[in-house]
């Protein structure tokens, strides 16, 4: 039986991880939308960055060779 690699499972984790997210991301902005355009900027910036952290980890362990 062949065991899966890494790079499937990173894969399929990132997408389904980055889906929950973006989902999660979208449904937090239609309360942001209202705001002012400080906090609007502030939010957006954050999240759309902090996604990278979690996508660099699952790249990382993916790249790792034993």
């Amino acid at each position: 039986m062949r065991v899966m690699t890494r790079t499937p499972i990173a894969i399929l984790t990132g997408l389904i991880g980055f889906f929950f997210y973006l989902a999660a991301v979208l449904a937090i902005g239609d309360h942001v939308q209202h705001l002012h355009w400080a906090i609007q900027a502030v939010y957006f910036v954050i999240a759309g960055s902090i996604w990278v952290m979690p996508i660099r980890w699952l790249m990382l362990w993916a790249a790792h060779r034993r």
